[in-house]
Parts: C-alpha cells; structure tokens; sequence
C-alpha cells in the first residue's frame, strides 16, 4: 500500500505537470513542469521525502530500461540518420564536454563559495 501512495502521489504531480504544460505557453516539457513542482514540494514540506523516496529510487532504478524504446527507435530509424551520422556525432561530443565543463565549472564556484561562508 505503501508503494501505491507513493506512485500516485508523483503520478498526481506529474498530472499537475501537464495541465502547466497545457495552460502556459512556453515551449517546455511537462516533465520540467513536474520536477519543479516536485521540488518546491519538498522544499516546502508540503510533502515529505518519505512519501515518494521509495518510488523514487524504483524509477530511478529501472530508468535503463525506458531507455530500450529509444535504442530500438533509433535502430528503425538507421537510414535517415546514417546521411548525418557525422554532424550529429560532432555536436554530440561537443555538447557533452560543454556540459561537463560547465558543470565543473559551477561546482567549484559552490564549492568555494561555501567554503567562504563557513
């Protein structure tokens, strides 16, 4: 029962996610819309980490396997993607390092700015 309320509860968000989606005009994601929610949630208290931290960690857990659709999409989809193999590769690794470095990047600035604060 315990798995049931946690599920319904982020299927619930999530649901809240699309009517956003639905409602505001801008060009993102239902799911980013969800994640917010989420978060202020529990930044709020207003739900507590205890009533979706172990449907959370299943999720979390079986992602890899939401991810076989996709694979499978790609495969069917070779002869349309096989033309421009290369510039997406190149913007793939690109925008990787990119990632990793800002990533990097904003870390240290926390790190240091915390070390400041203390």
């Amino acid at each position: 029962m315990k798995y049931l309320k946690q599920f319904l509860i982020i299927l619930l968000i999530s649901l809240l996610g699309e009517f956003l989606k639905a409602i505001i005009p801008f060009p993102v994601p239902a799911s980013i819309y969800g994640m917010i929610i989420l978060f202020v949630c529990l930044l709020t208290k207003l739900i507590k980490l205890e009533d979706v931290k172990d449907a959370g960690k299943f999720l979390i857990e079986i992602m890899p396997v939401m991810f076989i659709p996709a694979g499978v999409g790609l495969v069917t989809s070779w002869g349309v993607l096989q033309p421009i193999l290369v510039p997406v590769s190149i913007i793939t690794v690109v925008t990787i390092f990119t990632v990793m470095a800002a990533t990097g990047l904003v870390s240290q600035m926390m790190i240091k700015k915390d070390k400041e604060v203390q």
